[in-house]
Parts: structure tokens; sequence; C-alpha cells
């Protein structure tokens, strides 16, 4: 598979994220998948791509022009697509991908996750969506999303569109046994 990485582009507080990063990136070679992320050379967009390197793998990056600078731009990667726009990277990193993985990050990573999961629940892609719950980093978006169910904003059904797992080994055997639950593109008010 070609799994599309969302991850920050800071190697943020605790050891773990950057532990964590590079496994999940070994992991990917040694279960013969490649990486498509946005193409960046730091924070944790760099270790994952670098391990991915590292261990002989692909690594597709997909970053927009504005960002394609000397400082950021990862000029070692398998194949690097410059496009226009945030908007253009994400679509492409869509387009490219077979799954989806969310590391911990900041508000890019982030919106890009929460993105991916409402393209899932309008039924715009059918792929699975993972989240490396390092460190018990997302448990507080965790918290929310349970909240919204609970509070008739989300369909109990829609939070089966998230695997979560706290280690890279798990959470790659999770994303190969997942079952998508059944979504409609489309919602009236008597179907709620």
């Amino acid at each position: 598979m070609r799994i599309c990485v969302f991850c920050g582009s800071q190697t943020g507080g605790r050891p773990e994220y950057q532990q964590q990063a590079a496994e999940l990136g070994r992991l990917f070679v040694e279960q013969g998948h490649s990486l498509v992320y946005g193409g960046g050379q730091v924070g944790l967009m760099g270790i994952i791509a670098d391990a991915v390197l590292a261990a002989g793998g692909e690594v597709v990056g997909v970053i927009p022009e504005q960002l394609a600078t000397k400082e950021l731009l990862h000029t070692g990667v398998t194949v690097m697509h410059r496009v226009d726009s945030m908007h253009a990277r994400k679509a492409k990193m869509e387009q490219l991908s077979d799954a989806f993985v969310a590391l911990p990050g900041g508000y890019g990573t982030l919106e890009e996750l929460l993105e991916i999961i409402t393209w899932g629940q309008l039924g715009i892609h059918r792929k699975n969506i993972g989240i490396l719950n390092t460190a018990g980093y997302f448990d507080g978006l965790l918290g929310l999303v349970d909240h919204a169910i609970g509070e008739s904003f989300i369909r109990p059904g829609h939070r089966e569109l998230l695997v979560v797992a706290n280690t890279p080994a798990e959470l790659l055997e999770r994303l190969q046994e997942h079952e998508l639950p059944t979504t409609r593109k489309w919602f009236r008010a008597e179907d709620s």
C-alpha cells in the first residue's frame, strides 16, 4: 500500500514522538508499503521520510511551491510533486494514497486528519484512516469525537472510520484488518 502520513513539522517535546515516527517508517518498508507525505525534511515529516529511505523504501512527497524552500523541501525523496496550494497538496496526497495515518502534529496535521475523516464520512473516499496515539497525544481529540457522538453531531457508526493504536506495529496490523463502515454521501434530517 501507499500510506499517506500526516505529521508535524516539529519533532515535539517527547522522544517517543521521534522514536515512533522512525519505527513506523522502518515498518513501512519491512511490510512493503510506500510513504506519501507533505514533502518536508523537518520535524516528524523528515524523520519518517529518512527512516523509509534508510530502509530502502519509496517516499513520495507533495509540497506547495510556497513551502518548497531549501529549509523545508526534502531533496532526497524518490518522487516530489510540487503543487500550487495547500488544497492541491491534500487532493494530490489523497489521490496517491491507499490509506492514511496521523502522527502527532500541530494545526496542519489536525486539519489534514479532520478533512480526510470528513471525506471518508461523506463517501468521497473509501480508505482506512489510522491514528498513532503516541503517549496519548490524541486522547483529547478522540474524547471530543466521542463527545460529538454523545451530542448527536457524529453518527456512532462513523467512529469506526478511525483505527487507533498506541504503537506502529499495532496500528499497521489494525489498518490491514479494518473494514470501513458504510457511509452515505448525503444526509436528510429524518435519517438521523
